[in-house]
């Protein structure tokens, strides 16, 4: 069973900060791009990068997130001697069992598992972002620096930084500080939250800090400032492709709308295929007074109106003589006959009715945003829902 690199992907964040939207669904397992889930990325990149072993962390509404994952098969993770298993909160005889108190303590309580498979190394991601990345350079890097900890991070600007873990690096090119978003930021290396680590010496580190009751349980707060502080050897690892965490609604749109340009995160390269555990539908069907410009249209969809720039997952109906522009529609959306959604989101099983507008066009003000529906709400015919609204039940919005 030994493994020279085991994945330990922390998939159990309640992504409180996209609000209606993760009301019922973990953010790893929420629709993306039409045809994927957030998961499918950080798990494709692993069976890309030869990572086949894979202990997924749930914890919040873990249900449909353990259903989607499965046995792997979609990812090609389904090995006999690896594959992906799912690693919930657990309580052991004599103990009180708990959620996971923090990313660091998620690690410690699937100890047991990491050692079934005595790996040299343990890579640590996160379960809601996403992008393509070659771990596998990442983790040669790791060797041939001969260090503790290796951290994947990202150039941004100087005035986005202070929203980051921020790494200074010395004049050795080792990590010297770690700073959690700091107000006067000193560099313009943010944290990806992607971490590789010996893991011998990651397990010391894991007990001690267990041990420690005035500790936050977490790698960025507790683990990385530990190491630094005791002198180990931490490397920045630059990464130059696209990544992008998308755990606010406005965020979840941009990156959404990136997948309509293919220089930002190209999903047609066939030497790193992000795979998908996709529903069987008919191929989607547009009508002979459906428009289609710039848009994502996936299978099962039914167009009968206008869709431009838009990502439409699967399932989702669009009425003729309805518009739908600059928006996300999640599977089995419906848009009725008449209706109006631009620059919006609008979660899964949830219909706008006839003549109801959701959403508004940017007009430069600082209280514009993105108008969101969540699942399985019913927009009731003639009802406007405004740009920045965010609607959890059906009863918001009565007429």
């Amino acid at each position: 069973m030994k493994k020279s690199c085991i994945a330990m992907l922390l998939a159990g964040g309640q992504g409180s900060r996209l609000y209606a939207l993760t009301a019922k669904v973990a953010k790893p397992n929420m629709p993306f791009g039409g045809k994927y889930r957030i998961i499918d990325f950080p798990l494709s990149n692993c069976a890309n990068s030869g990572i086949d072993t894979v202990g997924v962390l749930t914890q919040y509404q873990p249900l449909q997130l353990n259903r989607y994952v499965g046995s792997g098969q979609p990812w090609d993770l389904d090995s006999t001697d690896g594959g992906v298993y799912i690693l919930p909160p657990y309580q052991s005889a004599g103990e009180r069992g708990s959620w996971f108190s923090g990313t660091a303590n998620a690690i410690y309580q699937n100890m047991d598992f990491i050692e079934m498979y005595d790996p040299d190394q343990v890579l640590i991601l996160s379960g809601d972002h996403v992008y393509k990345m070659n771990y596998a350079e990442m983790l040669r890097a790791h060797r041939a620096a001969g260090a503790g900890c290796t951290i994947s991070v990202i150039q941004v600007s100087m005035e986005e930084a202070p929203r980051f873990g921020i790494m200074n690096v010395g004049d050795d090119g080792f990590i010297c500080e770690f700073e959690e978003k700091p107000a006067r930021p000193k560099s313009d290396l943010a944290s990806m939250g992607i971490y590789i680590f010996d893991w011998k010496l990651l397990r010391r580190y894991l007990v001690e800090d267990e041990a420690d009751p005035n500790s936050q349980k977490d790698f960025g707060k507790n683990i990385i400032p530990k190491m630094l502080a005791a002198g180990e050897k931490l490397l920045p690892y630059r990464f130059s492709g696209y990544w992008r965490d998308v755990g606010t609604i406005t965020s979840l749109w941009d990156a959404n709308m990136d997948m309509l340009s293919d220089a930002k995160l190209n999903l047609f390269d066939p030497q790193w295929p992000i795979r998908a555990r996709s529903p069987i539908r008919p191929p989607h069907y547009a009508g002979a007074g459906a428009r289609i410009v710039h848009s994502i249209v996936t299978e099962g969809c039914v167009i009968e109106g206008q869709v431009e720039n838009a990502v439409l997952s699967s399932s989702v109906t669009v009425g003729a003589g309805a518009t739908v522009a600059y928006s996300i529609l999640m599977p089995g959306a419906v848009v009725e006959p008449g209706a109006v959604v631009e620059y919006a989101i609008v979660g899964e099983n949830s219909r706008v009715s006839s003549g109801a507008h959701v959403g508004a066009q940017p007009d430069g003000s600082e209280s514009w945003g993105v108008a969101t529906v969540g699942p399985d709400v019913t927009v009731p015919p003639g009802v406007t829902v405004p740009a920045s609204a965010m609607i959890y039940d059906s009863s918001e919005v009565q007429p």
